[in-house]
């Protein structure tokens, strides 16, 4: 059997220093960017739509839950105006019934097609930005007047180029990806957090 050439400790001290060294190159003022478009669609009252594949469709789904509800304090009694956010990762069957009845590249873009309004707020998260369903989910977006917000990793991709707003994150790293775009989803919510609770 070939030894292992580190011990799990070893592993785990590289792949933490790997990740602090990306945190210190995120591009923070697409960081301002993501944050302003999430509280336009806010303000106006509008109608945010949350997409990912795999690891990313997990975070969507947390990333609903955290802006529908980690905005309003742990309790989630805040007098503000609540956040609108549905997560088209969480409805299995309406996913897998386009999948199976037309293609898997319309499990995203058709239920849009159903919800969206011009004004709303698509946030797509895709770590190469190259997934297509992902992809043509941001297409239909765009035809219906819904803003795009462009969550990726290694270069961005096609998502980044389509987006109006991204946010890459400079590593070819899946597992590094996906772990920066969830501490993305912990600071917007501790960020719109604060500022709501300070006015």
């Amino acid at each position: 059997m070939r030894e292992c050439m580190k011990t799990s400790s070893q592993f785990a001290n590289d792949y933490l220093n790997g990740l602090k060294q990306l945190l210190d190159r995120l591009p923070l003022d697409d960081f301002e960017r993501v944050t302003q478009a999430v509280e336009v669609a806010h303000a106006a009252g509008k109608q945010i739509f949350i997409i990912g594949n795999g690891g990313s469709a997990a975070t969507a789904s947390h990333m609903m839950n955290d802006l529908s509800k980690g905005t309003l304090g742990h309790k989630g009694d805040a007098p503000w105006k609540r956040f609108r956010v549905i997560a088209l990762t969480d409805n299995v069957s309406l996913m897998t019934a386009w999948a199976n009845d037309t293609d898997y590249n319309h499990i995203f873009s058709e239920p849009l097609k159903n919800l969206a309004q011009p004004g709303d707020l698509l946030i797509a998260i895709s770590a190469s930005g190259n997934s297509p369903n992902i992809i043509v989910a941001v297409e239909a977006a765009k035809q219906l007047g819904v803003n795009v917000v462009g969550i990726a990793g290694f270069s961005g991709g096609k998502l980044a180029k389509l987006s109006d707003v991204a946010f890459v994150v400079p590593s070819d790293d899946y597992g590094s990806v996906e772990d920066v775009h969830m501490i993305l989803d912990h600071m917007l919510t501790a960020y719109l957090y604060e500022k709501l609770k300070g006015t």
